[in-house]
């Protein structure tokens, strides 16, 4: 059963728009497996606060401590479990996790989605989540330390590229040809 499941997996930078993506695929009745969560978890089960800067190490420290698949594997049995047969994974971020995906889940397709640091910037002030830097310096080094385990390979490797510049409707225009694109493929 598990290798019936079509994985899509989301990869992007801090604030270039994969959780508009994730809303829009649950909106459809994709389930959502979200990697972040993971290490907020680990945060929170290691008593720390969930600042950006803890959020950072533990992200570095759990891949240290267990490999660069480590998150990975813990959403593996979520995926499986997931009751559709289409599942979205939010937060991809090394070419290593998308290799571990693909042993399970080998219909497995890498959306991408980018945005130019202001704008993404932008939307993470805006945003607020308790993990988001409130000044450029830590968003830069948030930004190095998602590009230090792989991120930028995963966005360059992805299936499909969604660029998010323009109007939140142009944004969900993108989507939704992407999310039809990449089903078409997998379902014939």
């Amino acid at each position: 059963m598990m290798r019936q499941k079509l994985v899509l997996g989301v990869a992007g930078m801090p604030g270039a728009g994969k959780t508009v993506i994730t809303r829009m695929a649950k909106e459809k009745g994709y389930a959502i497996v979200i990697m972040g969560d993971e290490i907020r978890e680990e945060t929170k089960r290691r008593g720390l606060e969930p600042t950006p800067e803890n959020i950072g190490k533990i992200m570095l420290k759990l891949r240290e401590e267990e490999g660069p698949t480590v998150v990975a594997k813990k959403c593996i049995p979520k995926i499986a479990n997931a009751s559709a047969d289409i599942v979205l994974v939010d937060g991809i971020r090394s070419l290593q996790e998308v290799e571990e995906f693909k042993k399970i889940f080998p219909k497995l397709v890498l959306i991408a989605v980018h945005s130019s640091p202001e704008a993404r910037f932008g939307r993470i002030f805006r945003r607020r989540r308790s993990d988001d830097p409130e000044g450029w310096e830590v968003f830069v080094k948030r930004d190095l330390r998602e590009l230090s385990v792989g991120q930028g390979s995963v966005i360059a490797m992805a299936d499909y590229m969604i660029v998010n510049e323009g109007t939140l409707e142009e944004f969900k225009a993108k989507i939704r040809e992407v999310l039809e694109a990449a089903i078409k493929k997998w379902m014939k």
